[in-house]
């Protein structure tokens, strides 16, 4: 644990603060709302994949402009699929932040996420005319150009803010759905018809994972990129010294 949180990039712990700030400010607000329907998306596809690694198939998928979404499936595992959809976009996230705070690629990673939501919009976004069908081509469309045409800082915070709001959704959305109101109808409460267990303990199960995964993701963006072998002997040998 101790070497987890070992050489960490203050400068770079704080660009992500500094990042966190506007966006928990501006939560439930336009400016936001992007980002988390951007996290119901991840939610629903991490459902769909849960079912093609199990053996299933993706039917359709559907979002609705209330931040919420279905994933229909055929087959595989109910208890993996329906285990995943929290967990996924927290998944789907962290990646995505950790591309942008310790590589270079940002535009190219723009690019190739845009690409993923038009190919899951093309083959299973239904209907065909709906707000999430909209929302896709919309995202892939700004996710694309974003990448093609603005700067490599512009990218690189822009995938950033779509990290951290599908982390600190992830954990928001699950304290929300299932913690607070554990009578509704969600991922945690047909688990609990499925298994017997109550739906509360589903949710704490996955709280904790999600707040332990969010804090892991958090701290190795965060983490200071190590020096190329011979950098530090390099200076030493320019100066000419014995």
């Amino acid at each position: 644990m101790r070497k987890l949180f070992s050489n960490v990039d203050w400068k770079v712990l704080l660009t992500l603060v500094g990042l966190m700030i506007p966006v928990a400010f501006l939560w439930d607000t336009w400016a936001v709302y992007p980002l988390k329907i951007l996290v119901v998306f991840f939610h629903e596809l991490s459902h769909g994949l849960a079912a093609l690694v199990t053996g299933g198939k993706i039917d359709r998928i559907a979002l609705v402009a209330q931040e919420g979404g279905f994933c229909y499936t055929m087959g595989g595992s109910r208890f993996v699929i329906l285990s995943a959809g929290y967990l996924g976009s927290l998944v789907f996230g962290g990646l995505v932040l950790l591309l942008a705070a310790r590589t270079r690629w940002d535009r190219g990673v723009a690019i190739a996420l845009g690409g993923v939501v038009l190919l899951v919009t093309l083959l299973f976004m239904r209907p065909v005319v709906s707000f999430g069908f909209g929302f896709g081509l919309a995202t892939a469309a700004v996710l694309g150009v974003s990448g093609w045409k603005l700067p490599e800082a512009f990218n690189d915070y822009l995938l950033r803010a779509v990290g951290l709001t599908s982390c600190l959704y992830a954990v928001l959305d699950i304290k929300s759905d299932v913690l607070d109101r554990p009578e509704a109808l969600s991922d945690a409460a047909m688990l609990s018809e499925l298994t017997g267990l109550p739906t509360r303990f589903w949710g704490g199960i996955w709280i904790a994972i999600a707040v332990l995964a969010a804090l892991v993701f958090l701290v190795l963006a965060c983490k200071r990129k190590p020096a190329p072998a011979g950098e530090a002997a390099a200076p030493a040998a320019a100066g000419g010294k014995p």
